[in-house]
């Protein structure tokens, strides 16, 4: 899948992919799209959930490697 920019938060444990996530969102324009891949198993739930609070779209959640996840978040326009 096509992303504008990624952020790596592996290893980071919640809240903090969110928080770095929500960071990013807030400086990219509509219809740009961020990859963030995380490890952390409350991600799962987190980062739906904060889709859904803040209303960015979540695109597809792709399984990695060792029990990452790799989340595509779009910019509503």
């Amino acid at each position: 899948m096509d992303f504008d920019q990624e952020i790596d938060a592996r290893s980071l444990l919640c809240p903090l992919p969110v928080l770095k996530a929500r960071k990013r969102l807030k400086a990219m324009r509509a219809g740009e799209v961020l990859k963030l891949v995380a490890d952390d198993p409350a991600a799962v739930v987190d980062v739906p959930h904060f889709c859904n609070e803040q209303g960015y779209v979540l695109l597809d959640i792709q399984k990695m490697p060792a029990g990452e996840r790799a989340y595509f978040l779009e910019v509503p326009a």
